[in-house]
């Protein structure tokens, strides 16, 4: 028999394979279409202080090996998702849960943390920096490593639970961020986010998307991801969840032999509602067709 499980930031969970979010709502819509239970566990739809509509349509745009998105952190608040979601999701999911939290302002992700650490149902905390912060221009806060910290500490100062740090690609310096993320109290890192991209109409010759960007995900980014995980397992000591173009057992190897102690499945799952499950069931097989008996024995394996 060979040994899926791995510890995450300290919690046991069955395999890493981790629907990201965005891609998997709050779990019980696909607990329609197979058993949910069979994941280490999910990211659930990034969550905001207040509720927000998102973009503008159209806001999704197909390319070729992926997709851009720009829905624009569409959720209904964190008060909601605690007095109506959690509620749902938990007649369907017996384990620990991944909190997605974004924010606007160092107040918001501190409120909107403070908040989720207190429930029962949430096992890790996972901080997306990759959101333009309101008082410092619209930059995001992950795209420099002091605003990255500043973020980290705040959100650590008011919570307990294991905290994750989901950082941007869209840098020049990937490692030196996870870095300070780590340097003030992240218990763990999470990467990399969607690339920016745009795609044209030549009909109308404007942006497909009305907010002209999104975030580019899917196969393509794979190697991508790979090289920024693998830059980061070199620079920190906390644990990695590594995301970016995976969808297949193989690429799950791929991604643990580069640094990755779990991985997150994302645009899979908008083309394959199966993609998370099929890939539970193919991994023990994959093992063993590279003679792999436990997971834990190859994180990092390629370094």
């Amino acid at each position: 028999m060979v040994n899926t499980k791995i510890s995450l930031c300290g919690i046991e969970i069955d395999n890493p394979v981790i629907p990201a979010s965005g891609t998997f709502g709050f779990g019980y819509e696909f607990a329609e279409l197979y058993d949910i239970n069979c994941l280490g566990t999910f990211s659930f739809k990034g969550t905001t202080k207040d509720a927000r509509f998102g973009n503008p349509t159209p806001r999704i745009a197909e390319c070729a090996s992926g997709m851009l998105n720009a829905v624009g952190l569409q959720n209904p608040g964190v008060e909601k998702v605690i007095s109506e979601e959690l509620p749902k999701l938990a007649k369907v999911f017996n384990k620990k849960v991944m909190a997605n939290i974004s924010g606007f302002s160092v107040e918001d992700y501190v409120y909107t943390c403070e908040k989720l650490d207190k429930e029962e149902q949430v096992g890790w905390l996972e901080v997306n920096i990759s959101c333009p912060n309101v008082h410092g221009g619209g930059m995001s806060f992950g795209t420099s490593a002091e605003s990255a910290y500043e973020v980290t500490k705040a959100v650590r100062n008011v919570t307990k639970k294991p905290l994750i740090i989901k950082l941007s690609p869209n840098v020049t310096d990937i490692a030196s961020i996870a870095s300070a993320c780590e340097n003030a109290g992240a218990d763990g890192i999470s990467m990399i986010n969607t690339l920016m991209g745009m795609r044209i109409n030549l009909k109308t010759r404007k942006p497909i998307i009305a907010n002209k960007t999104g975030g580019y995900s899917g196969p393509a980014i794979l190697p991508v991801a790979l090289r920024m995980v693998y830059q980061v397992y070199e620079a920190v000591k906390i644990p990695i969840v590594g995301m970016g173009g995976i969808s297949t057992a193989e690429d799950v190897i791929e991604m643990m032999m580069a640094g990755a102690t779990a991985v997150e499945v994302g645009a899979a799952n908008l083309i394959e509602p199966y993609a998370c499950k099929n890939i539970i069931d193919e991994l023990p097989s994959v093992m063993k067709k590279y003679g792999i008996n436990d997971l834990n024995e190859i994180i990092g394996g390629a370094h």
